[in-house]
């Protein structure tokens, strides 16, 4: 059996320990509705609202709009290979490269709540969009009830685009999607 033997390596190992400290200087991104990520017009956290369209509220009517776990099983498997050419792109700079793979998660994330069309909203939902357009804070409970009379004995939204589209109605929760590096 043939062996190789590598002799100096003074300058890798100069070059692996430089490289080593950058790439130390920052540990994490993370992507999503981050803790200052605001309220939605009725006061509730937009963290709060994004958890509870991905996983639903069945006892409240909501069924579960998994936006997030679609974008991670869809774009995951070409993050380690970007992070690597973005690593090298800035001079192996941690931070840098960490705070670029976040605009582009947090963009995939976009898209994947823009790309959600199921399940539909509910008739009593779209009538609602219908008669408040985009001031969903303006709702009442008596609304709500109204609507769904109204719904019951017949009448039929009229809605389309982004009205009858689950998620993305005023745009806040699109435009609350952050990103940071520590």
């Amino acid at each position: 059996m043939a062996s190789k033997v590598f002799s100096g390596g003074d300058k890798l190992k100069e070059k692996l320990a430089k490289l080593s400290k950058t790439v130390k200087s920052a540990k994490e991104v993370r992507v999503g509705f981050l803790e200052n990520s605001g309220a939605e017009p009725n006061g509730i956290n937009t963290a709060t609202v994004a958890a509870i369209q991905e996983f639903g509220a069945p006892s409240r009517g909501i069924p579960p709009r998994p936006f997030f776990r679609t974008m991670i099983a869809k774009e995951e498997g070409h993050w380690g290979n970007d992070l690597g050419k973005i690593l090298k792109y800035h001079d192996f700079d941690a931070g840098k490269a960490l705070a670029d793979m976040g605009q582009e998660i947090s963009g995939e994330l976009r898209e994947s709540i823009i790309e959600l069309t199921a399940p539909e909203l509910s008739p009593v939902s779209l009538l609602l969009r219908q008669r408040f357009g985009n001031s969903p804070g303006d709702i009442t409970f008596a609304d709500v009830m109204q609507a769904r009379h109204d719904v019951a004995a017949g009448v039929k939204p009229d809605v389309t685009d982004t009205q009858s589209k689950p998620l993305v109605w005023t745009g806040h929760m699109l435009d609350s999607i952050d990103s940071e590096v520590s």
